[in-house]
């Protein structure tokens, strides 16, 4: 089955769902006509959490702002209606800022003389617990682990007087109280101390019986976010990938060229269980560009590469997993080879479906379904924007050719979504027959379509090629419509248990439902 580029799909086959009517329902931190984005302000990572009550954002700032759910859910029908075909229709989904922090910052590894960027590249939750939230957050370099809960605030209560006979900062105008001690002894030969006598006769005449001291109160609560751990220098290139294992003790990272496992109550130390590096760099021929942990089965996890293929790996074949349980991998037909092929199978993101059978890719301008029991092909691809198959020199010349688009699956399987430029994202239907297809911008205004993105950071991204860069350059769309190659939605996320996406423009972050 092959999705197609229309915008709205026709009417669906019959035992498929019907297309989703989808509605702009939220967007935090769009600015106005003409505004400048500032680099750092850029979102780079978008993540729910399993119940779906919060989500996470990471920019090239560092920074990981927090959102939660504030609308009551009225779900209706059981749980069994729920998983049959698709969600109840719920009430608007509504979110609102939480908290945010600051993540990681930037570093300089003066070894090698390279400039570790601060942006967040990917960001994962990790199990809750005692009403803390608990996540992963990772830069090119070093993962951290963070707490997030409600910590009461100590403040310091006002003493019990008379603001009209306070003077200065509250306390009581006294010229016989000094700060020298007149100290003397009774006939009996007690101690006493003449400064704390007029002091009381002080208290006394402002009409108050007795000094109280200032006591510290903690009705307030506010929001702490802090670091519990944090897991470095176990990777020489950038790390692209952080995945949790559904054991809830270990994750994994991922490099170019490895991926390590940790246990998240031991951050100096990892075990390397892939390495694809070879004796001599020359022979390189491909990388790894995204891995995940099964969802269910905590010795499973599947790596993709940038010849287009998708590795499954079962952890107790053997300490060192050199070897492959499954390859998933798409045959060319003959005679399409040109000099782009290779660049464009390059996998940019892999998803497991929630129930592990089925595992979601994105080349540069396809998306596949993959079932882990079939390794001949696809069982669906979904062409996310064939019209730009004749640019592809000019996508080259200017580096889109090179983005690195992420995809998501709906909670129940029936649905795949993606991004492209000019901030469109697409959505398909993967269920059986369907011909589900839509395409929409992230925009408030859904007739907008100037939404305008900075240039690429000026700050180094480790590349070792140096390429011409041309931007602004525009092509047009299946539609005849002009597509800006400096708008892209690269990122985006499906909620678990409802039909709602969030996906990212610049720094704005759009929510959409249906």
């Amino acid at each position: 089955m092959t999705g197609g580029d229309g915008d709205v799909a026709a009417a669906a086959p019959a035992g498929s769902p019907p297309p989703l009517d989808w509605k702009f329902s939220q967007v935090f931190g769009e600015r106005t006509a003409g505004e400048e984005v500032q680099e750092v302000d850029i979102i780079s990572a978008i993540e729910f959490d399993k119940s779906g009550d919060h989500l996470a954002t990471g920019d090239r700032g560092g920074r990981v702002v927090l959102f939660e759910r504030t609308d009551t859910k009225e779900q209706g029908g059981s749980r069994k209606d729920l998983e049959k075909t698709d969600y109840p229709s719920s009430r608007h989904p509504e979110f609102r800022y939480k908290t945010e922090f600051q993540s990681h910052e930037p570093e300089f590894d003066y070894l090698k003389s390279l400039e570790i960027e601060e942006k967040i590249n990917k960001i994962r939750w990790c199990q809750t617990a005692n009403g803390a939230l608990f996540l992963l957050s990772t830069n090119d370099k070093t993962i951290k682990f963070w707490k997030v809960q409600e910590k009461k605030v100590k403040k310091i209560a006002d003493m019990n007087m008379d603001p009209s006979k306070a003077v200065g900062n509250g306390s009581i105008a006294s010229s016989s109280v000094s700060l020298s001690h007149k100290s003397s002894h009774t006939a009996n030969g007690e101690y006493k101390d003449k400064s704390y006598t007029s002091l009381t006769k002080d208290f006394s005449a402002a009409g108050i019986q007795s000094l109280r001291l200032p006591v510290v109160t903690g009705n307030e609560t506010s929001l702490v976010a802090r670091c519990r751990r944090v897991y470095a220098h176990a990777h020489d290139y950038h790390i692209n990938s952080i995945s949790n294992n559904s054991d809830g003790e270990t994750f994994i990272s991922a490099d170019d060229l490895r991926i390590n496992l940790w246990n998240l109550e031991i951050s100096n130390q990892s075990f390397n269980i892939v390495d694809v590096k070879p004796t001599n760099m020359e022979d390189l021929t491909e990388v790894i560009t995204s891995a995940e942990f099964h969802p269910t089965h905590c010795n499973t996890l599947a790596y993709s590469s940038s010849k287009g293929s998708i590795r499954l790996i079962d952890l107790r074949q053997s300490a060192l997993c050199d070897r492959h349980s499954k390859l998933f991998e798409e045959q060319e037909s003959p005679g399409s080879r040109s000099f782009f092929t290779e660049i464009i199978a390059s996998i940019s993101d892999i998803k497991f479906g929630r129930d592990g059978r089925y595992i979601l890719s994105r080349d540069y301008m396809t998306l596949k379904l993959w079932d882990i029991n079939m390794d001949s092909g696809p069982v669906s691809t979904f062409q996310v924007h064939e019209y730009l198959r004749p640019r592809l020199c000019d996508l080259y010349e200017n580096d889109s050719i090179f983005d690195k688009f992420e995809c998501c699956l709906s909670g129940n399987g029936l649905r795949v979504a993606t991004g492209s430029y000019s901030n469109l994202f697409r959505v398909f239907g993967s269920g059986p027959n369907s011909t589900e297809s839509t395409t929409l911008e992230a925009s408030k205004n859904p007739m907008r379509r100037q939404i305008q993105t900075p240039s690429r950071p000026s700050r180094s991204l480790g590349s070792s090629i140096t390429r011409v860069v041309r931007r602004g350059t525009e092509s047009p769309d299946g539609n005849g419509n002009s597509l800006d190659f400096t708008t892209k939605l690269l990122h985006l996320a499906w909620h678990p248990t409802e039909n709602s996406i969030a996906c990212a423009a610049a720094n704005s972050l759009y929510m959409y439902y249906a």
